[in-house]
């Protein structure tokens, strides 16, 4: 899915100012704030996702964990379907010049901007409200300023990208409840059955890569089963939480890494259903597998049922 540079041989003129824009910070900053820029940039990857999520939902507060990693899977989603759309070429693509780094995929809109407006907006409620704030507002546009120097959008893909994330931070707080309120009154079957339809549908919208679609499932089954019968308390004791994290990451690491060291990059004409069970194993070990080992090595405890799941229970035994 990498941008042909040959397709786009003549530059429009608003990629043309883009591209001029780009050179431009790039003369300003200088060469000495390469390093600064990339570590910048990485506020808005998914390398941080995969660390942050899984610190909110393990450590501090399962339920607000869960949606926010549903946000910012459908955010991802969007994002990279919106680039096949417009199969957009990056700055670097009409000048090579300009590219202190590369990537595989179109430019436009930013996934770094998109996920950076999506990730912090939804992290208000759990941040002081000044914190909060000032996170939002200043975040995505650093991390947009690090992509425009290190080559790899045009200040229109910006443009997108906060656009975009600024569109689904807005559903999430318009619809999320209402959403989960709806599947409250699913049972569990009906849940998985909710969640394989809604992946089925992201493979058929996106067959040219599975990874989300995967994740998605993944993520969103463990979660299913999670608010079923493990419902842990996300907080306890500083060493407690910092335990389960390390030992939770140390899974997700070799769930993520395993398969390549194991398969290599060459996976030949299964390798988008490889792709979907690696991403979806992934999802399943942060949303499930990961609580699940704390609970069986005493790093976590479970919430009390409700009285009336407690009454439901009674009344089925008696039955």
């Amino acid at each position: 899915m990498k941008a042909d540079p040959g397709e786009s041989a003549a530059v429009s003129p608003v990629l043309s100012w883009g591209l001029d824009f780009v050179r431009g910070v790039q003369k300003f900053f200088g060469p000495a704030m390469l390093v600064p820029m990339r570590m910048v940039t990485i506020l808005g990857s998914e390398f941080f996702a995969l660390a942050a999520l899984p610190l909110i939902y393990w450590c501090v507060d399962r339920k607000k964990g869960a949606r926010i990693g549903i946000a910012v899977l459908f955010s991802a989603f969007l994002n990279l379907w919106c680039k096949i759309l417009f199969r957009q070429p990056r700055p670097y693509d009409f000048d090579s010049t300009v590219g202190l780094l590369r990537e595989n995929t179109f430019g436009l809109p930013s996934g770094h901007a998109q996920m950076s407006i999506t990730f912090w907006g939804a992290m208000m409620p759990l941040l002081p409200r000044v914190v909060g704030i000032l996170l939002v507002l200043t975040l995505p546009l650093v991390v947009g300023l690090s992509r425009l120097y290190l080559g790899v959008h045009f200040p229109t893909d910006l443009l997108g990208g906060w656009l975009l994330g600024g569109i689904v931070l807005g559903l999430y707080y318009g619809f999320s409840a209402r959403i989960e309120g709806a599947l409250g009154k699913l049972n569990l079957r009906q849940r998985i059955i909710a969640v394989s339809a809604v992946s089925l549908l992201m493979n058929l919208l996106m067959p040219s890569d599975t990874l989300l679609s995967g994740a998605f499932f993944g993520s969103a089954a463990g979660f299913a089963l999670a608010s079923k019968n493990l419902r842990f308390k996300a907080g306890g004791a500083l060493t407690q939480r910092i335990t389960r994290y390390v030992v939770g990451i140390v899974g997700l690491v070799i769930l993520y890494l395993g398969p390549k060291l194991i398969l290599g990059e060459s996976l030949g004409t299964q390798q988008a259903l490889i792709r979907f069970l690696r991403y979806g194993i992934i999802g399943f070990w942060v949303a499930y597998g990961g609580p699940w080992c704390f609970l069986k090595l005493k790093l976590i405890a479970l919430e009390p049922k409700p009285q009336a799941e407690k009454a439901s229970e009674v009344q089925s035994l008696n039955v």
